[in-house]
């Protein structure tokens, strides 16, 4: 031991023994290895699927976020038109929000978040960016009812754009069709023509867009024509409408209060 600590005679039996029992080491350390390889295995596995956890949480709530600011994107869209709409009407309107719609499908009735106390009055006309949606039939204090065109107990006087021809358009009970039944067959209408507003009967200003012409059916045995148009509002869509500010109506509606 003396002479190998000072000489380092033994250094290549000792490298020799070492080579001889290493097999004997690899045996003894591979459970041991195999426990470690083990244990880091699950942990990484652990490890991965909550990160895959976090991931998907992280999406579903982005995915949510970007629903949410589609809804907003839209709702800022609508209210553009509805501002822009707004600054092309000569008269004085008020903006008002949908609160409720009637479930009944047969009955084309809505409330709306404005009442007496923002000056708004039985029989005021309601439109949207695209054209007239309806008119209100009963205005309480904060908020009141309406009555869309599309509904069966709703007639609107109108005139047909082109050459001033007048006639009344009256609610099917489907939101996308308005019949105009008492046109003769000799009526000068085509397809494609727009309704306006004629005015008459004071409930509606003059020259809003109604509806677009896009059937007509002339019968030789019949006295009027068969006509129906697609109105130019999205009755079943709108969330916000204006309302118009009838000078006469207004007065009126003054007095009665």
């Amino acid at each position: 031991m003396t002479l190998d600590q000072r000489d380092q005679h033994l250094g290549a039996v000792r490298a020799k023994l070492s080579a001889a029992t290493y097999p004997l080491k690899v045996i003894v350390d591979t459970p041991f290895a195999f426990w470690r390889w083990l244990d880091e295995s699950r942990t990484s596995h652990n490890q991965l699927v909550l990160e895959n956890s976090r991931l998907k949480a992280e999406r579903l709530l982005t995915r949510a976020k970007l629903q949410k600011y589609a809804t907003l994107e839209a709702d800022n869209s609508r209210l553009r038109a509805m501002l822009e709409a707004k600054s092309m009407v000569s008269d004085q309107v008020r903006i008002a929000g949908i609160m409720s719609v009637d479930a009944n499908p047969y009955s084309h009735t809505l409330v709306i978040d404005k009442g007496t106390r923002d000056g708004i009055y039985d029989g005021q006309a309601m439109v949207d960016s695209s054209g007239v949606v309806g008119q209100v039939t009963l205005a309480d204090a904060y908020s009141a009812q309406a009555i869309l065109i599309s509904d069966p107990d709703h007639a609107l006087p109108v005139e047909i754009n082109r050459n001033g021809l007048r006639t009344i358009a009256v609610g099917t009970g489907v939101v996308d069709r308005l019949d105009l039944p008492f046109l003769p067959n000799n009526a000068d209408i085509r397809e494609g023509d727009l309704l306006v507003t004629s005015g008459l009967g004071g409930a509606f200003p003059a020259g809003y867009p109604v509806a677009v012409v896009d059937s007509v059916t002339h019968l030789p045995a019949e006295p009027f024509a068969k006509v129906s148009a697609r109105p130019t509002a999205a009755l079943n869509q709108v969330r916000e409408v204006m309302l118009v500010f009838s000078a006469s109506q207004k007065e009126d509606a003054e007095d009665e209060h």
